[in-house]
Protein backbone atom coordinates (compact mmCIF):
# COMPACT_ATOMS: atom_id res chain seq x y z
CA UNK A 1 0.00 0.00 0.00
CA UNK A 2 1.27 3.48 -0.89
CA UNK A 3 2.21 5.88 1.85
CA UNK A 4 0.17 9.06 2.17
CA UNK A 5 2.79 11.33 0.55
CA UNK A 6 3.07 9.04 -2.51
CA UNK A 7 -0.72 8.82 -2.72
CA UNK A 8 -1.06 12.60 -2.47
CA UNK A 9 1.64 13.22 -5.08
CA UNK A 10 -0.02 10.77 -7.47
CA UNK A 11 -3.43 12.43 -7.03
CA UNK A 12 -1.96 15.91 -7.46
CA UNK A 13 0.55 15.34 -10.27
CA UNK A 14 0.82 11.72 -11.44
CA UNK A 15 -2.84 11.07 -12.20
CA UNK A 16 -4.56 14.30 -11.12
CA UNK A 17 -8.05 13.92 -9.71
CA UNK A 18 -10.25 15.44 -7.05
CA UNK A 19 -9.23 18.37 -4.91
CA UNK A 20 -5.56 17.38 -4.96
CA UNK A 21 -5.75 17.18 -8.75
CA UNK A 22 -7.23 20.69 -8.92
CA UNK A 23 -4.44 22.01 -6.69
CA UNK A 24 -1.84 20.14 -8.74
CA UNK A 25 -3.27 21.55 -11.97
CA UNK A 26 -3.07 25.08 -10.59
CA UNK A 27 0.56 24.54 -9.56
CA UNK A 28 1.42 23.01 -12.94
CA UNK A 29 -0.14 25.95 -14.79
CA UNK A 30 1.86 28.47 -12.77
CA UNK A 31 5.14 26.68 -12.03
CA UNK A 32 5.61 25.03 -15.45
CA UNK A 33 4.68 27.99 -17.66
CA UNK A 34 8.27 29.11 -18.37
CA UNK A 35 9.30 25.57 -19.25
CA UNK A 36 6.25 25.07 -21.47
CA UNK A 37 7.09 28.29 -23.34
CA UNK A 38 10.74 27.24 -23.69
CA UNK A 39 9.83 23.88 -25.23
CA UNK A 40 7.49 25.58 -27.72
CA UNK A 41 10.34 27.99 -28.62
CA UNK A 42 12.69 25.03 -29.12
CA UNK A 43 10.20 23.49 -31.57
CA UNK A 44 10.67 26.48 -33.92
CA UNK A 45 7.14 26.16 -35.23
CA UNK A 46 6.37 27.94 -38.50
CA UNK A 47 2.59 27.61 -38.57
CA UNK A 48 2.47 24.55 -40.84
CA UNK A 49 3.25 21.77 -38.35
CA UNK A 50 1.12 19.08 -36.76
CA UNK A 51 2.14 18.78 -33.09
CA UNK A 52 1.41 16.12 -30.48
CA UNK A 53 1.59 17.20 -26.83
CA UNK A 54 1.91 14.29 -24.40
CA UNK A 55 0.56 14.92 -20.91
CA UNK A 56 -0.41 18.59 -21.32
CA UNK A 57 -1.83 18.85 -17.79
CA UNK A 58 -3.87 22.07 -17.61
CA UNK A 59 -2.87 23.02 -21.18
CA UNK A 60 -0.46 25.95 -20.86
CA UNK A 61 2.02 24.54 -23.39
CA UNK A 62 -0.82 23.20 -25.51
CA UNK A 63 -2.24 26.71 -25.92
CA UNK A 64 1.22 28.13 -26.67
CA UNK A 65 1.85 25.50 -29.36
CA UNK A 66 -1.61 26.08 -30.86
CA UNK A 67 -0.71 29.73 -31.47
CA UNK A 68 2.20 28.66 -33.69
CA UNK A 69 1.18 25.35 -35.33
CA UNK A 70 -1.40 24.27 -37.88
CA UNK A 71 -2.86 21.49 -35.72
CA UNK A 72 -2.18 20.39 -32.13
CA UNK A 73 -3.37 17.15 -30.57
CA UNK A 74 -2.98 16.45 -26.86
CA UNK A 75 -3.12 13.03 -25.20
CA UNK A 76 -3.69 13.11 -21.45
CA UNK A 77 -4.56 10.19 -19.15
CA UNK A 78 -6.25 12.31 -16.45
CA UNK A 79 -9.87 13.17 -17.18
CA UNK A 80 -9.61 16.18 -14.88
CA UNK A 81 -6.60 17.54 -16.78
CA UNK A 82 -8.26 16.82 -20.16
CA UNK A 83 -11.14 19.05 -19.08
CA UNK A 84 -8.74 21.74 -17.82
CA UNK A 85 -6.71 21.68 -21.05
CA UNK A 86 -9.83 21.75 -23.24
CA UNK A 87 -11.19 24.69 -21.20
CA UNK A 88 -7.90 26.62 -21.50
CA UNK A 89 -7.94 26.05 -25.28
CA UNK A 90 -11.65 26.63 -25.85
CA UNK A 91 -12.23 28.71 -28.94
CA UNK A 92 -9.10 27.40 -30.68
CA UNK A 93 -10.23 25.30 -33.63
CA UNK A 94 -6.80 23.75 -34.21
CA UNK A 95 -6.67 21.92 -30.83
CA UNK A 96 -7.93 18.43 -30.01
CA UNK A 97 -7.65 16.94 -26.50
CA UNK A 98 -7.98 13.15 -26.19
CA UNK A 99 -7.40 10.39 -23.68
CA UNK A 100 -4.11 8.55 -23.95
CA UNK A 101 -0.55 8.51 -22.72
CA UNK A 102 2.99 8.16 -24.01
CA UNK A 103 2.80 4.37 -24.38
CA UNK A 104 -0.63 4.44 -26.03
CA UNK A 105 -1.30 7.65 -27.93
CA UNK A 106 -4.01 6.23 -30.19
CA UNK A 107 -2.56 8.28 -33.06
CA UNK A 108 -1.76 7.13 -36.65
CA UNK A 109 1.75 6.29 -37.84
CA UNK A 110 3.94 9.21 -38.98
CA UNK A 111 1.19 11.76 -38.22
CA UNK A 112 3.17 14.53 -36.49
CA UNK A 113 6.06 16.87 -37.25
CA UNK A 114 6.78 17.51 -33.56
CA UNK A 115 6.08 15.60 -30.35
CA UNK A 116 6.62 17.45 -27.08
CA UNK A 117 6.18 16.66 -23.41
CA UNK A 118 6.90 18.72 -20.28
CA UNK A 119 7.30 17.27 -16.77
CA UNK A 120 5.80 13.97 -17.83
CA UNK A 121 8.71 11.65 -18.66
CA UNK A 122 9.33 10.82 -15.01
CA UNK A 123 5.80 9.38 -14.81
CA UNK A 124 6.19 6.89 -17.66
CA UNK A 125 6.38 3.34 -16.22
CA UNK A 126 8.71 2.14 -19.00
CA UNK A 127 10.43 4.86 -21.00
CA UNK A 128 11.70 2.85 -23.97
CA UNK A 129 8.26 1.56 -25.11
CA UNK A 130 6.83 5.06 -24.55
CA UNK A 131 9.61 6.63 -26.60
CA UNK A 132 9.14 3.98 -29.31
CA UNK A 133 5.45 4.93 -29.49
CA UNK A 134 6.38 8.59 -29.87
CA UNK A 135 8.86 7.67 -32.60
CA UNK A 136 6.09 5.73 -34.38
CA UNK A 137 3.75 8.75 -34.53
CA UNK A 138 6.46 11.15 -35.73
CA UNK A 139 7.01 11.53 -39.45
CA UNK A 140 10.54 10.75 -40.72
CA UNK A 141 12.66 13.79 -39.87
CA UNK A 142 10.20 14.82 -37.12
CA UNK A 143 11.41 16.22 -33.81
CA UNK A 144 10.94 14.95 -30.26
CA UNK A 145 11.25 17.53 -27.45
CA UNK A 146 11.20 16.54 -23.78
CA UNK A 147 11.68 18.49 -20.57
CA UNK A 148 11.40 17.31 -16.98
CA UNK A 149 12.49 18.21 -13.45
CA UNK A 150 16.03 16.88 -13.07
CA UNK A 151 15.55 15.76 -9.47
CA UNK A 152 12.63 13.45 -10.43
CA UNK A 153 14.19 11.92 -13.56
CA UNK A 154 15.18 8.27 -13.04
CA UNK A 155 18.66 7.71 -14.49
CA UNK A 156 19.31 11.42 -14.93
CA UNK A 157 20.55 12.96 -18.17
CA UNK A 158 22.64 9.94 -19.14
CA UNK A 159 19.72 7.56 -18.64
CA UNK A 160 17.37 9.68 -20.72
CA UNK A 161 19.97 10.01 -23.47
CA UNK A 162 20.47 6.23 -23.55
CA UNK A 163 16.72 5.52 -23.62
CA UNK A 164 16.03 8.00 -26.43
CA UNK A 165 18.79 6.37 -28.51
CA UNK A 166 17.54 2.87 -27.65
CA UNK A 167 14.08 3.84 -28.94
CA UNK A 168 15.59 4.53 -32.38
CA UNK A 169 16.05 8.31 -32.41
CA UNK A 170 19.09 10.05 -33.89
CA UNK A 171 20.71 13.47 -33.47
CA UNK A 172 20.05 13.17 -29.73
CA UNK A 173 20.92 16.16 -27.54
CA UNK A 174 20.33 16.23 -23.78
CA UNK A 175 21.14 19.23 -21.60
CA UNK A 176 20.25 21.02 -18.36
CA UNK A 177 18.15 24.19 -18.46
CA UNK A 178 17.28 26.56 -15.62
CA UNK A 179 14.07 28.59 -15.88
CA UNK A 180 14.63 32.28 -15.28
CA UNK A 181 13.55 33.40 -11.82
CA UNK A 182 12.14 30.44 -9.96
CA UNK A 183 11.79 26.80 -10.79
CA UNK A 184 13.90 23.68 -10.55
CA UNK A 185 16.53 22.73 -13.10
CA UNK A 186 15.11 20.86 -16.07
CA UNK A 187 16.64 18.08 -18.13
CA UNK A 188 15.71 18.73 -21.75
CA UNK A 189 16.15 16.54 -24.80
CA UNK A 190 15.80 16.97 -28.53
CA UNK A 191 15.98 14.09 -31.00
CA UNK A 192 14.94 13.25 -34.56
CA UNK A 193 13.12 10.31 -36.05
CA UNK A 194 15.44 9.09 -38.81
CA UNK A 195 14.16 9.19 -42.39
Amino acid sequence: MSSFPEFALDRAFGHPRGLLGAAGGWLMAHRNAATEQQVVRLARLSGAERVLVVGPGPGVGLRAAAGQAAQVVAVEPSEQMRHAAAHRCSGLDNVTVQGGDAESTGQPDAEFDVVMSVNNVQLWPDRIPALAELRRVLRPGGTLLLSTHSQWLPGGRAGLDADVRAAGFTDVQVWAWQPRGRGPTQVQARAVRPG
